[in-house]
């Protein structure tokens, strides 16, 4: 155990669990599990499975994770620089799969960084429909926004606002929000030792109230017939069973939808004082039972309510597009690509057909960053290049993962080619890692500064 525990919280999990409590305690002394969670746009599971350089276990409750061997080290190959696969705790990945989102709806994930479940989310919906990822906290957001570039999402908006201005400007809109809910961390107590430090006796009652704050909000985001998910990675029961049985008082129109998930535990309305009697078909997850952390979650449909319409984005007009993109597409892309472009002074995006108008929101991105546009030229961004397979491109650099080349690129080297003049992809193994210039038998490195390894 790599911190004592806090004795308020361990004389709490002894009244409830019992005889069950020694072996809970256990789990703390258990290696935990490392996971990772394949990105279905760049990489079946299957063909994961088969090629990964890795010792993998399958996780049960979600068809795109895996548990990884104590020894391997998925973080530091060059497939996650390309958004192959993003490491998530097995236990998270249960929010993703009980949402499960299907291509064309409309999502929201509303406390998504570091940005986990938003790419869970996004690999379902398989690049079709509208998918909006918040963070109300900017450093977050910016993390959060950088993820969804690493992965190449092509349909999704990243914001840093708040829950309300959220409801003002979205109500009735999504088919399926997700909660994910700030909370006391208890079920990350043996992840992370600044969840125990950080803990409080007050942390459940005050995290709570935070609760059913954005639960309220994000109810009123959810479209008659539509779900939400709620979540939190705690095991007091002030905030599962008692946030929900609350929730339930304060908005009728919800109820708890019954989920086939034999992996989990049941929720206990007997551990929170008044607790709904369906909050038994909630889940809790619990570290000593399975391969994961502490995670608790609930799935509740919406029976009834008004549905909310919202603007869409507005295409440019032909003659308003810059001719340096058209140019740019025809020397270096296979096809062009579909979509509303939009202009933000110097920088064109792309976004999907029937995307909302998010005027007058704080907006980190919103559907993929194609590039700057120079004095006649255009300069394509990183994100350009993480959203396509290296198919789309007509020239692309591709190389062993485990070799040189890889680690040179990622290092910010320049490197030899035969690939003639233009913008090239570089990848590993076919997986698009970025940019770079070919010119004179060379490619001048365009791997961003900041994501490039040190040593």
């Amino acid at each position: 155990m790599a911190m004592p525990l806090p004795e308020e919280f361990c004389t709490r999990m002894q009244s409830l669990l019992g005889e069950e409590y020694d072996v809970f305690l256990a789990s703390y002394d258990a290696p935990r599990a490392g996971g990772l969670r394949v990105n279905p746009q760049k990489c079946t599971p299957e063909k994961f499975a088969e090629t990964a350089p890795f010792s993998l276990t399958p996780v049960p409750w979600t068809r795109e994770g895996f548990c990884y061997g104590e020894t391997d080290r998925p973080g530091r190959h060059p497939w996650h620089d390309a958004g192959v696969y993003y490491m998530q705790e097995p236990s998270a990945m249960a929010v993703g799969a009980l949402a499960d989102p299907k291509p064309g709806e409309r999502v929201l994930d509303l406390c998504a960084a570091p940005g986990g479940k938003t790419t869970h989310l996004a690999g379902r919906m398989a690049g079709e429909g509208i998918l909006i990822a918040n963070e109300i906290h900017p450093s977050r957001s910016n993390i959060l926004s950088q993820t969804v570039e690493r992965m190449g999402i092509p349909n999704c908006a990243v914001l840093c606002e708040t829950p309300a201005r959220l409801a003002q400007h979205f109500p009735g809109y999504f088919d399926c929000v997700v909660v994910d809910a700030p909370c006391s961390g208890e079920g990350m107590f043996r992840k992370e030792d600044i969840a125990v430090t950080e803990w409080r006796p007050e942390s459940p009652a005050m995290c709570a109230a935070r609760q059913a704050e954005i639960l309220d909000e994000a109810a009123e985001m959810v479209r008659p017939g539509g779900r939400m998910v709620y979540s939190t990675c705690t095991f007091a029961p002030e905030e599962n069973e008692g946030s929900i049985s609350r929730f339930l008082e304060r908005h009728p129109e919800f109820s708890i939808t019954a989920v086939d998930a034999p992996w989990f535990a049941p929720g206990q309305p007997s551990w929170t004082e008044n607790g709904h009697p369906d909050t038994a078909r909630t889940f809790r997850l619990w570290p000593h039972r399975l391969r994961g952390e502490g995670h608790y979650a609930a799935v509740l449909h919406k029976t009834d309510g008004e549905e909310g319409g919202i603007q869409t984005v507005t295409p440019m007009r032909n003659r308003d597009i810059p001719s340096e993109w058209p140019d740019f597409c025809r020397d270096t892309l296979t096809a062009p690509l579909t979509g509303v472009l939009v202009r933000q002074r110097d920088t064109l995006w792309i976004q999907p057909e029937g995307f909302p108008d998010l005027s007058g929101l704080r907006v980190r991105r919103a559907g993929i960053e194609l590039g700057v546009l120079r004095k006649n030229r255009f300069e394509p961004a990183h994100a350009l290049s993480h959203a396509l397979p290296a198919s789309q491109f007509l020239r692309c650099a591709n190389f062993p993962s485990d070799s040189a080349e890889i680690g040179r690129y990622l290092h910010g080297d320049t490197l030899p080619t035969n690939q003639p003049k233009g913008w090239c992809a570089v990848a590993a193994d076919g997986c698009v890692l970025g940019w770079a210039k070919s010119a004179g038998g060379m490619l001048k490195n365009h791997y961003p500064k900041g994501l490039r390894r040190k040593g």
